[in-house]
């Protein structure tokens, strides 16, 4: 899938929508869910074009992508969650039900999240 510069999260690195920041460097961007599903929902988003894990993990340099997820860490720390806990999940592609494609890392934390996925029998 080809990179689309008018998804929510694009417009939103360019100042065309405002987000509520929490953390930014020159590798992320991580602002508060409008629809949180936890106390603690940040969006964490790289500041490049990509469209998932598989293409910046594919394209993006080592540095990049290790700045990136320092981004990730930093964001839960300034959320306090670090102490506590927290959960961190990507969604890539329609089987995992990606809604922006836009690579983003979803932070939630702030009180139990109970167990994983259940297996389908």
């Amino acid at each position: 899938m080809a990179y689309d510069d008018s998804n929510i999260f694009a417009k939103i690195l360019r100042g065309e929508i405002p987000c509520k920041r929490v953390y930014e460097d020159e590798f992320a961007l991580a602002f508060h869910d409008i629809h949180p599903l936890a106390p603690v929902h940040v969006l964490v988003i790289p500041k490049g074009p990509w469209v998932s894990l598989d293409d910046m993990s594919a394209h993006a340099g080592p540095a990049f992508i290790g700045g990136f997820f320092r981004a990730v860490g930093e964001t839960a720390r300034a959320m306090g969650v670090d102490a506590s806990g927290y959960r961190i999940v990507a969604n890539n592609g329609s089987d995992a039900h990606q809604e922006v494609p836009h690579f983003h890392v979803h932070v939630f934390g702030g009180r139990p999240l109970g167990g994983m996925l259940r297996r389908q029998e």
